[in-house]
């Protein structure tokens, strides 16, 4: 579907944003206040600043989330594998960079994507052996707790990985420059950002495999704030405050900013 028709479709779903949805059982709507849990492990994307705030891509979107909404923003750090007991917890309402993988969507609803990316692998500058997703064949691969990336090269690409345990990206970051694991598997983007905060001893294969949509989730009984949310996304796009946060955050890093267009939504169920 052309983004033309993507965005038609939506703004026809509801005159004005709060027109979504008055909120409803479990809706944030019905507050003031939206709750935002972000990672804090994801450098560009939602990471911690020296004076101790997170910054990120997933920030902004949030704060813009919320004042398209017409609500105040709390954003709430959050680890990867915390975030469904959380949102399951009515602690947080919405929780960023989440894939929409089919068994989440029997226990949580996705508003978005938000952005389209790729799965790549990063490794070590000196690294010459692995140049693709085959190679990572018997070399050990960094594995967040509930991130599903080291899933997907194991399980979906089949390739045969030793998968080692990590609490978070920095975490394999460290392993990565200790020689501990001999590669990191994830989006894209999150890759780009640590390459932009690593430097030079790290290096992005640019391997591209995998089509991975980035979507935001919800309780699974918020239909009208997954709408809503949808709609403030699409005008992000519409008015080219998407292309500008993406620019903002990774520009510089080797990820292809030429054009970004608003992805095919799925719809909240």
């Amino acid at each position: 579907m052309k983004r033309q028709g993507i965005v038609a479709l939506l703004l026809a779903a509801c005159g004005t944003l709060t027109a979504c949805g008055d909120g409803g059982p479990d809706s944030f709507l019905d507050r003031d206040t939206l709750r935002v849990g972000v990672r804090t492990d994801l450098p560009n994307i939602g990471s911690r600043q020296p004076d101790g705030t997170l910054a990120g891509l997933d920030v902004d979107v949030s704060r813009e989330v919320a004042r398209r909404l017409g609500k105040r923003v709390r954003i709430v750090p959050v680890r990867s594998d915390e975030r469904e007991r959380l949102l399951a917890a009515d602690r947080i309402d919405l929780a960023p960079t989440y894939w929409a993988l089919p068994d989440r969507k029997l226990r949580l609803m996705f508003a978005g994507p938000y952005l389209r990316t790729s799965l790549d692998i990063l490794v070590r500058a000196d690294e010459t052996r692995i140049r693709r997703v085959q190679d990572l064949r018997g070399r050990r691969l960094c594995a967040v707790t509930a991130a599903g990336a080291a899933e997907q090269v194991i399980e979906e690409r089949r390739v045969p990985a030793v998968a080692v345990p990590a609490g978070t990206y920095d975490e394999c970051v460290r392993m990565l420059r200790d020689r501990r694991v001999d590669a990191v598997s994830t989006n894209d983007v999150i890759l780009a950002g640590i390459r932009a905060r690593e430097g030079g001893w790290v290096r992005l294969l640019n391997a591209g495999f995998g089509e991975r949509d980035i979507a935001i989730g919800l309780r699974r009984t918020d239909l009208a704030g997954c709408e809503a949310v949808n709609k403030a996304i699409t005008r992000m796009y519409q008015d080219g405050t998407a292309a500008r946060l993406m620019r903002k955050w990774f520009d510089g890093t080797g990820l292809n900013l030429s054009t970004v267009d608003v992805p095919q939504f799925e719809g909240c169920d």
